[in-house]
C-alpha cells in the first residue's frame, strides 16, 4: 500500500499549456507518472508533450479515465478548476499556486469532503512515490530513492535537502508529500500522520515544519494520544526567527501562543518526538528510528 498515489494513477494536467504546466508535464511522463489528459478551454483537440487535451476536466475524465490532477491554473482561477475536477469525480487534487484566497481554499475543502476527495495545497510542490516512480508537482525526483520513510514536509527546499541526504545514507522514501505553505492547507500534518501510519510500505515518518500556525502542535498530539505509532522524526525552520516579525511562508504566522518555535518544541517533547536542530542531524536520528 502507498499513500495517496500508486501505479495506477492517471493524471490530468489543467492548465497544461503554461509554460511551466508543459515542462514539469514531459519531467512527470518521463519520471513515469501516467499523465493521460490536459486540460485548457478552447484548446480541446491538442497535443502537449504527446498528452491530449480537453476543454474541460470532465471530458477528460469520461474519455481517458483520469483519477487524479494538478492544478497549474493562476490563484484567483483555482477555486473554479478544483470544483470542475471534484464535480467530475476526480479524488485527488494537488494545487500547486500559491496565496490563493483563503474563503476559496475553505470551499475547496469543504466540496472535497463532501464528496470524499482528497486536496493538497495550495502552494505545494506536489507529491512522489519512488517505488513506482510516480509523482504529480513538480519535485526534483534525481533526490528520491525507495525506501520506508514517509516525508511531510511545509517547505520544498527544505524537504529537496533532507531527502537528499537521507537516501545518501540508504534511507529512502515510501511517500513524499508537501503539504504546502499557505496559511491553510487542505491536507495536514495531523493527517498525512494518520495516512503513514496505516501505510504498510512506511516505517518511519520525517516531518519537515517551521514556525507559524499549530499542524505542528496537532501531529504532536497524535503522537502523544498513542493514535500514531511509528517513529517520528522532525525538522523545525524558523528557530532564529525574530518574534513579532511576519515570515517569507504565508504559513509562518503566531498567534496566541500557538505556532512559536517554542510551542512546538514543547508539543514535540511532550510526545517523545525527536528534533534535529539541523537538517543534518535529521540523518543519524532517523537510523536510530529504524534501528539501523
Amino acid at each position: 500500500m502507498t499513500t495517496l498515489i500508486d501505479k495506477n494513477t492517471r493524471l490530468a494536467v489543467q492548465g497544461i499549456t503554461g509554460k511551466a504546466a508543459s515542462l514539469h508535464t514531459r519531467i512527470m511522463r518521463d519520471y513515469g507518472t501516467q499523465v493521460v489528459a490536459g486540460v485548457r478551454p478552447g484548446a480541446a483537440g491538442r497535443r502537449v508533450e504527446d498528452v491530449p487535451v480537453f476543454d474541460t476536466i470532465a471530458d477528460a475524465v469520461k474519455d481517458t479515465g483520469v483519477t487524479a490532477s494538478v492544478l497549474f491554473v493562476p490563484a484567483y482561477a483555482i477555486r473554479e478548476a478544483a470544483f470542475e475536477a471534484l464535480d467530475a469525480g476526480i479524488k485527488l487534487l494537488v494545487m500547486v499556486p500559491e496565496h490563493v484566497p483563503l474563503h476559496d481554499t475553505m470551499a475547496i475543502v469543504e466540496h472535497a469532503e463532501a464528496l470524499d476527495a482528497q486536496v493538497v495545497g495550495p502552494n505545494t510542490p506536489g507529491m512522489i512515490c519512488p517505488a513506482v516512480s510516480c509523482k504529480i508537482g513538480f519535485l526534483p525526483q534525481r533526490y528520491f530513492r525507495d525506501g520506508p520513510v514517509g516525508v511531510a514536509s511545509r517547505s520544498g527546499t527544505l524537504t529537496y535537502e533532507i531527502v537528499s541526504r537521507l537516501s545518501r545514507a540508504g534511507m529512502g522514501q515510501s511517500t513524499c508529500v508537501g503539504v504546502g505553505g499557505d496559511p491553510i492547507v487542505a491536507t495536514t500534518f495531523a493527517q498525512m500522520l494518520l495516512s503513514f501510519e496505516a501505510d504498510s510500505s512506511t516505517s518511519a515518518i520525517a516531518l519537515v515544519g517551521e514556525i507559524g500556525g499549530t499542524m505542528e502542535e496537532d501531529a504532536a498530539a497524535l503522537v502523544a494520544e498513542k493514535r500514531v505509532t511509528k517513529p517520528v522524526v522532525a525538522f523545525l525552520a524558523g528557530r532564529n526567527a525574530p518574534k513579532d516579525k511576519r515570515m517569507g511562508h504565508a504559513g509562518a504566522i503566531v498567534a496566541a501562543g500557538r505556532g512559536s518555535i517554542e510551542s512546538k518544541l514543547e508539543a514535540f517533547a511532550e510526545a517523545g518526538i525527536a528534533v534535529a536542530d539541523q537538517p543534518a542531524d535529521v540523518v543519524p536520528l532517523m537510523k536510530r528510528a529504524l534501528g539501523r
